[in-house]
């Protein structure tokens, strides 16, 4: 059986928790908030630190938020022809439809992460107090920096430990 408790668990652990902790107070003094870096972070683990995903994650977040000041331009030029809630869907649904049609032929702008970013920043949106152009600056240069903080403290676990 696999040791749940390891050495390199223990400090990668630690050394983890306190790079976060220490951005989160940092963008908590600037008022800014940390979402949009801590979703890169997220996403980086889920596809288990695969460096080659950097791009798609950091470009598709850009996307997906971007697609919220879209949205909202696409449902001011359609609402006086067809209503605010049609608006919505149909930006919604041609959004979803070229994510389909499009993944493979531009992956690192249709792609998985641009969506979930979308949803986050929609979500997020009515109780915005910093305007979503700041959160695509904290997705791309924090969330840059969580990506190469990530392989830093891997690497720095590494010589540590000796491995």
């Amino acid at each position: 059986m696999e040791k749940v408790l390891t050495k390199k668990g223990l400090l990668f652990g630690f050394l983890l928790v306190a790079f976060v902790i220490l951005f989160e107070i940092i963008l908590a003094r600037l008022s800014l908030p940390a979402w949009p870096a801590f979703m890169v972070m997220i996403f980086f683990f889920v596809i288990h630190e695969n460096i080659k995903q950097a791009l798609p994650i950091l470009i598709g977040g850009l996307a997906g938020i971007a697609c919220v000041l879209l949205c909202g331009k696409f449902i001011e030029i359609l609402q006086p022809v067809i209503g605010h809630e049609p608006s919505k869907l149909l930006f919604i649904g041609l959004f979803v439809y070229s994510i389909v049609l499009l993944k493979d032929a531009i992956p690192y702008v249709f792609n998985s992460y641009a969506f979930m970013f979308f949803l986050v920043a929609s979500l997020a949106l009515p109780t915005a107090k910093v305007s979503p152009y700041v959160w695509m600056g904290i997705e791309l240069v924090v969330g840059g920096i969580f990506i190469l903080g990530i392989l830093g403290i891997n690497r720095l676990v590494a010589a540590i430990l000796k491995e």
